[in-house]
């Protein structure tokens, strides 16, 4: 094993270099802080006894660890190996086993405080990776991040979520008085317009909530988040952290990313089918393919899209209740089961004996109908910046070409709108800014976009940005030109399918794709494939 580089482990021998500072983040405070912290010399007598890690650590070697019970990842240049805290990670299991022997610097800066780099990291510490470079473009982007923290960017505004509560608090009050405390079904409809928007803009704040974006304190933004997401809109906190954090550092990854994974009703991409056989999803452990339900509704998925997100809802709280009475780890899972059946209690109490109907059951049932197909504008909203955006097999981090900025930025769309309109966007308009620096209070995106537009110009990296309407039309098109590849496809003789047993390397897979649009011009990762097959 190489020496620590940065610290001698004691306080004999020679005096060790100046301490590198750079800035960093705990609990919303911009800190400068060391960049390395050393590591003990328990730590450091423990490494040099193991026999599976070399004296000279490389790339590659970390590579070879990219599973659940062996697990290592790069963080700044060293490897740690962060098996035993597998288990135990507060975003679950599945982004670590996705970021497995990839380098993951700067995954690993945007969802972790400060404090971590130094109470935690260093019990895992092996090495320093010998062969471990950052090109000026990472480097470039990586100052940037350095930029927003110097002026502060990562601080919550004081102000700006009491004046959201009171916006909140305001629809809440609204759509119960127009619901209970009016008579006749105008009203009751428009309680449910009121209430659909609430659930909406709830829902921003949830999203808040789980990148921990609100106080940045862990335990007091996932409580938050257990009365805005369980309680107040039935979505469980727990199933959307689980998915989303898996979302976020495998960002339109076919097999890995359970955002774009929507079979047998969607097919976001071509290649989800163009193998002919299918392929293993990681985040819902099973096999997908062109079955014949997917086969009879892909073709027509352009038109199906607007009438599924208006039944989306329903899907949701299904999905939270599944992983809650699955064995899967939950944390809090009590508090998520009390606030789901809290959020049941209040919804029946008032749309089924609260509310004066007039018009008895029916009148019921098109309330709760309405309030769900209005809520569904937020699915449509969480769609328009990924489904028509790059796609690719495996995962990314496989060198400069798809590193962190640009896997995000080539996968994620923005919404171009006035600032007039943030309200109504919740932060999801600045999804390239969101995908980069999670952590950063979404009043400050419009900031970093000024500087992520600047950085992608002067590197001739293409920033998606389209307006509201034309980001539909965009999505649109791409689900009807992946409907009609399914057509062809459906008219294809069937091929031999690969069983699960002779294919079961592709739960593992790592060879990146391509876009797969037509008109889609050349992307990073079409480079990645000429690479790899060429």
């Amino acid at each position: 094993m190489p020496p620590n580089a940065d610290y001698t482990g004691g306080h004999d021998g020679p005096i060790p270099p100046p301490v590198e500072l750079v800035w960093r983040e705990d609990e919303g405070v911009s800190l400068k802080v060391p960049r390395f912290y050393p590591t003990s010399d328990r730590v450091l007598q423990k490494v040099s006894t193991r026999t599976d890690v070399p004296k000279v650590i490389t790339m590659a070697e970390v590579a070879k660890h990219a599973k659940r019970d062996d697990l290592w990842v790069i963080v700044d240049g060293k490897a740690y190996d962060v098996t035993a805290f597998v288990e135990n990670h507060p975003g679950g299991w599945l982004p670590m086993v996705n970021m497995g022997g990839k380098d993951c610097t700067d995954v690993f800066a945007n969802y972790h405080p400060a404090r971590v780099y130094k109470t935690m990291l260093p019990q895992y510490f092996l090495g320093d990776v010998a062969d471990y470079s950052e090109s000026a473009f990472v480097k470039g982007h990586r100052q940037l991040r350095q930029q927003l923290l110097a002026e502060g960017m990562f601080e919550t505004l004081p102000h700006y979520y009491p004046g959201l509560y009171c916006w909140l608090g305001t629809l809440w009050v609204s759509a119960v008085y127009l619901m209970a405390g009016c008579g006749g079904l105008g009203c009751h409809l428009a309680g449910a317009v009121v209430l659909a928007l609430f659930w909406q803009q709830m829902a921003f704040v949830g999203h808040d909530c789980g990148h921990n974006s609100v106080t940045h304190k862990w335990q007091h933004d996932t409580t938050l988040g257990l009365l805005v997401g369980n309680l107040t809109t039935g979505i469980g906190m727990g199933w959307w952290k689980r998915s989303h954090n898996v979302h976020h550092v495998c960002c339109n990854s076919v097999e890995h990313d359970p955002d774009i994974q929507h079979m047998p009703i969607f097919a976001v991409d071509q290649k989800i089918f163009d193998r002919g056989k299918p392929f293993w999803s990681s985040f819902h452990a099973k096999w997908v393919e062109m079955d014949l339900v997917a086969k009879a509704l892909v073709p027509y998925q352009h038109w199906l899209f607007y009438p599924v997100m208006a039944f989306a809802r329903f899907n949701l709280y299904v999905q939270s209740w599944i992983l809650l009475l699955s064995k899967e780890h939950v944390h809090n899972k009590g508090l998520e089961v009390a606030g789901l059946l809290g959020f049941a209690a209040w919804y029946c109490l008032l749309v089924g004996w609260l509310m004066p109907a007039s018009h008895g059951v029916p009148e019921r049932v098109a309330v709760v109908l309405l309030s769900h197909w209005l809520a569904g504008t937020l699915h449509v909203q969480i769609c328009l910046s990924h489904f028509a955006q790059d796609t690719y097999h495996g995962h990314a981090y496989n060198g400069d070409q798809d590193e962190w900025f640009r896997m995000q930025v080539a996968t994620t769309l923005n919404v171009d709108c006035p600032w007039w309109q943030d309200w109504f966007h919740g932060g999801l308009q600045f999804q390239v800014e969101h995908h980069l620096w999670p952590r950063l209070p979404r009043h400050n995106l419009r900031r970093a976009q000024v500087l992520v537009k600047q950085f992608c110009k002067e590197h001739e990296v293409e920033y998606r940005n389209l307006p509201w309407i034309e980001a539909q039309v965009q999505l649109i098109k791409k689900l009807k030109d992946t409907a009609m590849a399914a057509r062809k496809f459906n008219e294809q003789p069937a091929a031999s399918t690969a069983s699960p047993a002779a294919d079961a390397a592709s739960k593992q897979t790592a060879a990146p794709g391509t876009r797969g649009v037509e008109g889609g011009g050349t992307t990073i990762f079409d480079c990645l494939d000429a690479a790899t097959n060429g």
